[in-house]
């Protein structure tokens, strides 16, 4: 019951994960262009993918942060902590900063993604 409480825990994390990444990849992208023609249809596509396939590896790659984490270092930590949850949920939401300031400034100020 505990292991399944467990992957229960950490799909539910990766899920919030998926959804900070989805977030962050919305704000760098910003909004689609209208359809007006097969180039802007052909644009939107190629939008969508980036979108999904960035947002996708960024979510994972949080999440898999955060799994490695939590098994080798907090799990044992708060195992009796009233506060467990708002810690972990803190360090998940430093994880994301983490990782999508790292992804901007390797994208937008050294240029190398």
């Amino acid at each position: 019951m505990r292991i399944l409480k467990r992957i229960l825990n950490y799909s539910i994390t990766t899920g919030i994960a998926l959804l900070f990444a989805f977030a962050y990849m919305r704000i760098i992208l910003g909004p689609k262009s209208k359809d007006t023609d097969w180039i802007a249809k052909f644009s939107n596509i190629v939008y969508d993918l980036a979108f999904v396939y960035a947002s996708l590896i960024l979510g994972c790659i949080i999440a898999v942060l955060y799994i490695l984490i939590d098994v080798l270092y907090t799990y044992k930590k708060l195992k009796n902590n009233t506060n467990a949850t708002r810690i972990r949920l803190l360090i998940l939401i430093s994880l994301a900063i983490v990782v999508t300031a790292t992804h901007y400034i390797l994208e937008k100020v050294i240029d190398v993604i």
